[in-house]
């Protein structure tokens, strides 16, 4: 795939960029590790005022970039500026908060003492260079997730990032640049995914995170495994909204549009199938088909929009072949199913749709659908509802309508995924871990477990 910035809503080529070669990325590795032998010692005071500053410019670049993330990927306007701020958002959490979620562990003086030990604490070190393989999906959230923790821990960092989005890649480069972090400390390497394993298996990176495709993070697990390396990985994600008889249901349909159409429906955690009590599938299919119907479809520079274009033709073509497989084997379409007429040839656009009547014979059941498709189940009782929502090789996170506090609990309990969140959608916030199980994925970003996902917790044993 070339890297290049391709314009979703026209299709038209704007800007390409010549791939890294060999020698300059072994330099620019040997640059990250020289940066982080001196970084690695200064103190969080240090950290966090270059943090903050970083989040200072970040929130003056807010229209300029949203415009550069929306020219690259196609998401809205509106959420591309939201997304930008929830970066500068995190950056001050974690400039605010590393020092003491990372503060020296003190055991019992009764463990101590049975230990032989006059003295003993847990410390908290940085690994060392991290190499993060980001997606096109949030250009810009998915990376300062990453890098604003492990920097706040004294990591340097090296990103890899999707060859649709350049300039975005090139821009957080320049910004921490511009925050005046020490040379190396965070670099952008423009390669394409080929030359991935040679940047993990150089013996200066220290570990790796990846968010992206199932594909991709069993490549990178394996290399790193190969090479004893640490892995943090984010998957895909089929994520179940499931609506029981005491939801409020206006309040469901209206959130289940737009958890499933988020991103223009481009989003690990958006939900993507829809379980509902039988008692009130009739009224929840009725108001979410209308809801999701009523959306505007078009230019995502255009302040009105709420859907774009999906991010490549190949993705809509792939998104296309979900549902004619579903169709042909019986699904119902409540409401879209094509691409939209009005909006001609250019770009790559698909209606907001739902699909009813869908089966474990269809592709669209076992698969995650990556654009604005949802897939819409009735069931009996709360048993087939936890049955079918496990019914996933994902398990990143969930939803659940319900104002039965035992019914809460059962979900807690036995949903198989990362995160629960009841009578609302998923969102990552900075004070809670974030990720999944099963093939979505393992280990967390964000709150206090993310920041130590790259650190040595080393033992400090000692006699006087």
């Amino acid at each position: 795939m070339p890297i290049a910035t391709v314009n979703p809503a026209s299709g038209e080529t704007l800007k390409t960029y010549d791939a890294l070669g060999a020698e300059e990325i072994g330099r620019r590795i040997a640059t990250a590790a020289e940066a982080f032998a001196t970084y690695r010692n200064t103190t969080f005071g240090d950290r966090a005022v270059l943090l903050g500053r970083a989040a200072e410019l970040l929130e003056e670049d807010e229209k300029d970039i949203a415009r550069v993330m929306t020219t690259e990927m196609g998401k809205p306007l509106a959420q591309a500026r939201a997304e930008a701020a929830k970066c500068v958002k995190a950056m001050r959490w974690y400039a605010a908060r590393a020092e003491s979620l990372l503060a020296d562990e003190h055991p019992s003086a009764v463990d101590v003492e049975d230990s032989g030990a006059d003295r003993a604490r847990v410390v908290y070190r940085p690994l060392g260079v991290v190499l993060a393989v980001m997606p096109w999906n949030f250009p810009l959230w998915q990376v300062i997730r990453f890098a604003a923790p492990a920097l706040m821990a004294g990591n340097v960092g090296l990103l890899k990032h999707a060859s649709n989005v350049p300039q975005t890649a090139l821009y957080l480069e320049d910004l921490f640049r511009r925050a005046s972090f020490p040379e190396g400390c965070f670099q952008t390497l423009l390669i394409g995914s080929g030359a991935v394993e040679g940047v993990l298996r150089d013996p200066r990176v220290a570990a790796a995170t990846l968010t992206g495709s199932e594909p991709a993070g069993r490549s990178v697990a394996s290399i790193a495994g190969d090479e004893i390396k640490k892995t943090v990985l984010e998957l895909g994600g089929s994520d179940p909204f499931v609506v029981m008889p005491s939801a409020d249901l206006d309040e469901a349909a209206r959130t289940a549009v737009t958890a499933r159409v988020q991103n223009n429906g481009q989003s690990c955690i958006a939900a993507k199938r829809f379980i509902v009590h039988e008692s009130v599938y009739d009224d929840f299919a009725q108001r979410f088909a209308e809801g999701m119907r009523a959306l505007r479809v078009g230019d995502p520079m255009d302040e009105e929009t709420q859907v774009g274009p999906l991010s490549s033709e190949q993705g809509r073509t792939d998104l296309e072949a979900l549902v004619e497989d579903a169709v042909q084997k019986g699904a119902t379409v409540l409401c879209g199913g094509l691409r939209p007429e009005e909006l001609g040839e250019r770009g790559w656009y698909y209606a907001p749709t739902v699909l009813a009547d869908v089966t474990d014979a269809m592709r669209i059941h076992h698969e995650e659908a990556f654009g604005p498709v949802a897939t819409l189940y009735r069931v009996p009782d709360l048993d087939a509802a936890v049955r079918l929502a496990n019914d996933t090789p994902f398990g990143l996170s969930s939803n659940v309508w319900t104002r039965d506090e035992a019914e809460v609990a059962r979900f807690a309990r036995d949903l198989e995924a990362g995160g629960v969140y009841v009578n609302g959608m998923t969102a990552s916030h900075p004070a809670f871990p974030f990720g999944g199980v099963k093939r979505s994925g393992y280990g967390r970003e964000l709150s206090g477990h993310g920041i130590h996902e790259f650190c040595n917790a080393t033992t400090v044993w000692q006699r006087d």
